[in-house]
């Protein structure tokens, strides 16, 4: 018995809610930003879903999705200029489990498609296939970043220790 697409898009968000804050939160930087990106892609994938033409790629369209509107966060926070000290410091949130270490620092050194691929791989478990569909890239072109970042990380992180 096949299922409605709706149904199966729903079903595999509420699934995975918790990845898809972690990757907004990688993004944001913040709590409420990452629930707004997390928000903000949910009903975009709600209101397009008939557009998703095979139904087993679910995950790459919701990923692509995500992704779409962690960079319009991201790009939009960099046209914003901050006005002036608004009497309130902002306090860091910091997830449990999810701590933020030497790693991470690393990573954001990285071209940011790289540093993607890195994090989609190793932190999302995403295979080379969906993170090619996902960035719109090819598969060897993936490939061959995600070992070029990882010999750079491997090169930066023995400067670090030595």
């Amino acid at each position: 018995m096949k299922r409605d697409p709706y149904e199966q898009i729903v079903s595999y968000i509420v699934e995975n809610q918790e990845k898809f804050y972690r990757l907004a939160f990688r993004y944001a930087k913040n709590q409420e930003d990452a629930l707004d990106i997390v928000q903000n892609a949910v009903c975009r994938a709600l209101d397009h879903y008939r557009e998703l033409r095979n139904p087993d790629a679910v995950k790459t369209w919701f990923y692509r999705i995500l992704v779409n509107e962690s960079l319009a966060l991201v790009k939009q926070r960099n046209r914003e200029m901050p006005v002036g000290d608004q009497g309130e410091e902002e306090i860091p949130y910091y997830e449990t489990g999810f701590e933020t270490g030497n790693l991470f620092e690393e990573l954001d050194v990285l071209e940011p498609d790289v540093r993607d691929i890195i994090k989609f791989k190793y932190l999302e478990e995403l295979t080379l296939k969906e993170i090619s569909e996902i960035m719109e890239l090819n598969l060897n072109t993936v490939k061959a970043k995600l070992y070029r970042g990882l010999k750079q990380l491997k090169e930066t992180m023995q400067e670090v220790e030595v």
